[in-house]
C-alpha cells in the first residue's frame, strides 16, 4: 500500500493505534506505538526515530539515533490487542546516511534473496517452518549466588496423575505418547483453534495443527510456506500470536527447545526450495526425485552444518535437544522419508512443485531472518562450488553402531563448539555483503558473554546431586 492508502485503511477500520514492530539481532520483536491521530504520510514515508543503543547487540550510545521505516505491505490489524491497532513491520535505517542498518536481521534476509538473484541460479527461495512449542499452566525460575531452580507445570502432564488438584480429571499424557491423540487427552484443541483463527486474521494460512510427542502441552501448528523474507515475518507473527493467545487463556507458551528432561524437545524443521520463474529447481531425476542442483544445495548444508548450528540452534538449551541418539538428528546426512537424518527429503507427493528438502536441526529460538538467510547461503555455496553430498543414508541413524557412525559428520555438541565453528567458517555468509563481519562478530561475542561464559560459572543443580557428598 501507499502511505495515503494506509491512512485510508486506518480511517476505514477505525484504527486507534499504530504499532511499529522491528526485530532485534537475536530474534525478539520490539515495538513503538503511535496514536493513529499522530500518523501521517510523512511518518509512514520517512520513519519513526528511536534509540538503537537500547537494543541488544546494536550500537553504542554515541550513535544511538536510528529510524524505523515501515514496510507498508505488512499492514494488518493486530489480533493480540483489544484496542483497534494497525501493525507494521519495519526496516531499520541510519538517519544520517539513509542506508539500511547492517545488523537489522530483515535487511540480512532481503540481501540473501538479492544475492540468489544476482547468481542467476534462481529468482526466489521458499521456506516453510514447523515451530513446535509448549503451553504450560505455570512456570517459575530464579537463580542467585547460592541457589537456582526452575519448575514448569501442566494440567495434562503425566507427573500430575496423583496431584491434589481441585478436581483431578485424569487423562494425563505419558512421556513420549503425546503425538496426535484426540480429546480428552488433547486438552488444548480449543486453544490451538483460537491461535489458528488469530493467524487467519493476519493472512497466515494453517495447514494443520495437533498435539506433539511430549507430555505437558507440546504443540505444533503448521502454516503455509512463503518467500524467504515473508516466511521469516510469518514466524515472528506466529510466535507472537501463540504467546499472546495463550496468555489470554491463562496459560504460558514457550519456544524453548528443551524445557522438560527425558521427553521430546521443540524443533523448527525448515523446508526449503529454489524456484526460477514458474520452474521448481529442486525437482529432477536424481535420488528422491531431486535435481543435481538440489543435491549440491544439500552438500552446502552438510559442509557448513557446524557453522550453521550457531545461527539455527543458537542457544545453550538448543544442545539439550541436539544430543546423539535421542529425538533430534545431529548427523549431517541426507535421506528420503528418514527423520533420523539431519536432511530429510519428504516423499508425500510426486509433484515437482512439492519437491523440497527439510533441514531438521533448527529450533524456534533462532532468529528466522538470519537462520533462513544462512541456510540459503550455505546451499548456494554448495551449488556454486558443485559440492557432492556423498551417498544418502537410508538407515535408522540412531541405531547405527560406532563403526558406521565414525565417518558421518556431526553437528557441534554445545553452543560454544557451534560458535567456534562459525568463527572458523563464515566466508560463505559474507558473499554479496549478505552477512557483514560486524553481524558475525557481534553475534559470537554476545553469545559468549551472555550465554556461554555465565553457564560455565553457575553451578548446576544436577552437580549437587552427583558431587555434593564426594
Amino acid at each position: 500500500m501507499t502511505p495515503s492508502e494506509v491512512l485510508s485503511f486506518i480511517r476505514e477500520h477505525e484504527v486507534a493505534m499504530v504499532d511499529f514492530k522491528f526485530c532485534d539481532l537475536f530474534g525478539q520483536w520490539q515495538h513503538m506505538m503511535v496514536p493513529a491521530s499522530g500518523v501521517d504520510e510523512g511518518l509512514l514515508s520517512d520513519g519513526l526515530g528511536f534509540d538503537g543503543s537500547s537494543i541488544r547487540g546494536w550500537v553504542g550510545i554515541h550513535e544511538s539515533d536510528m529510524l524505523l521505516v515501515p514496510d507498508l505491505s505488512t499492514a494488518v490489524i493486530d489480533p493480540a490487542y483489544d484496542t483497534p491497532t494497525l501493525s507494521l513491520i519495519c526496516n531499520v535505517y541510519d538517519p544520517l546516511t539513509r542506508e539500511r542498518f547492517s545488523r537489522d536481521p530483515r535487511n540480512v534476509a532481503e540481501k540473501a534473496v538479492l544475492y540468489l538473484q544476482s547468481t542467476g541460479i534462481g529468482d526466489q527461495a521458499y521456506f516453510g517452518s514447523e515451530a513446535e512449542f509448549f503451553i504450560f499452566d505455570s512456570v517459575q525460575y530464579d537463580l542467585g549466588p547460592n541457589f537456582s531452580f526452575y519448575q514448569v507445570d501442566s494440567d495434562e502432564a503425566i507427573w500430575n496423575t496423583g496431584s491434589d488438584e481441585t478436581i483431578n480429571l485424569g487423562y494425563k499424557i505419558p512421556h513420549k505418547r503425546g503425538y496426535a491423540p484426540v480429546p480428552p487427552h488433547d486438552s488444548m484443541v480449543e486453544l490451538r483453534n483460537a491461535i489458528v483463527e488469530a493467524m487467519a486474521r493476519i493472512g497466515l494460512k494453517t495447514e494443520c495443527h495437533h498435539h506433539e510427542v511430549a507430555t505437558a502441552g507440546q504443540m505444533e501448528i503448521d502454516f503455509r510456506f512463503g518467500p524467504l523474507v515473508k516466511a521469516a515475518d510469518s514466524v515472528m507473527w506466529f510466535k507472537y500470536l501463540v504467546k499472546n493467545i495463550a496468555r489470554r487463556h491463562g496459560k504460558v507458551a514457550t519456544f524453548m527447545p528443551k524445557p522438560i528432561y527425558g521427553d521430546n524437545g521443540s524443533g523448527m524443521h525448515t523446508h526449503q526450495s529454489i524456484w526460477k520463474g514458474e520452474q521448481p529447481l529442486f525437482a529432477g531425476d536424481e535420488y528422491g526425485g531431486l535435481s543435481k542442483l538440489a543435491l549440491h544445495y544439500i552438500a552446502g548444508l552438510i559442509a557448513h552444518g557446524p557453522a550453521l548450528a550457531a545461527l539455527v540452534a543458537p542457544t545453550a538449551n538448543s544442545y539439550r535437544r541436539l544430543v546423539p541418539g535421542f529425538e533430534a538428528p545431529v548427523r549431517l546426512a541426507y535421506s528420503r522419508r528418514n527423520r533420523s537424518a539431519a536432511i530429510r527429503i519428504p516423499m508425500y507427493s510426486p509433484s515437482p512443485a512439492s519437491k523440497r528438502l527439510e533441514f531438521r536441526p533448527p529450533d524456534p529460538t533462532c532468529n528466522p531472518y538470519l537462520a533462513f538467510a544462512a541456510m540459503l547461503m550455505a546451499g548456494l555455496d554448495g551449488i556454486e562450488r558443485r559440492l557432492d553430498p556423498g551417498a544418502p543414508l537410508d538407515k535408522d541413524i540412531y541405531a547405527l553402531p560406532p563403526e558406521e557412525l565414525k565417518d558421518i559428520p556431526s553437528l557441534p555438541g554445545s553452543l560454544q563448539d557451534a560458535l567456534q565453528a562459525l568463527e572458523r567458517d563464515h566466508e560463505f555468509l559474507l558473499k554479496g555483503d549478505v552477512f557483514t563481519p560486524d553481524v558475525i562478530e557481534t553475534w559470537i561475542r554476545w553469545k559468549y558473554e551472555n550465554e556461554v561464559q555465565p553457564l560455565m560459572l553457575y553451578p548446576h543443580p544436577y552437580e549437587f546431586l552427583i558431587t555434593f557428598d564426594a
